[in-house]
């Protein structure tokens, strides 16, 4: 997770677990509709294609066009998968924050101000 090219952000992170979970199926509309649903964040399609760009640019997905469909007016959909290096990543950040949660002191009392 460390060096420059090499930092996740949080926004970044969900996408690729969303890519993830989405397998064969994982597409910007999809993506944006299953962030919804999974977190309740509402985000624009660009914001979507954006990190989803980012995050081949990383080498963290690769992406492979569909063939086009009536239903999208003979457009074709860009289909992302989780590369590897992408899973490694997930897996890195994963553990650095099970890492620090697990830090947390057991019963201790913690006060929020409102």
């Amino acid at each position: 997770m460390k060096g420059k090219g090499n930092y996740i952000g949080e926004l970044e992170e969900l996408v690729l677990l969303l890519v993830g979970i989405l397998r064969d199926d994982a597409y910007a509309v999809s993506v944006l509709k299953e962030m919804k649903d999974q977190t309740g964040r509402e985000l624009n399609i660009s914001a979507i294609h954006a990190v989803l760009n980012r995050l081949e640019e990383k080498g963290w997905l690769t992406s492979d066009m569909g063939g086009a469909t009536d239903e999208r007016g003979g457009r074709r959909k860009r289909f992302y998968q989780l590369t590897a290096s992408g899973k490694s990543m997930l897996d890195e950040v994963k553990l650095q924050r099970d890492q620090l949660y697990n830090q947390l002191p057991v019963g201790f009392t913690y006060s929020f101000n409102s």
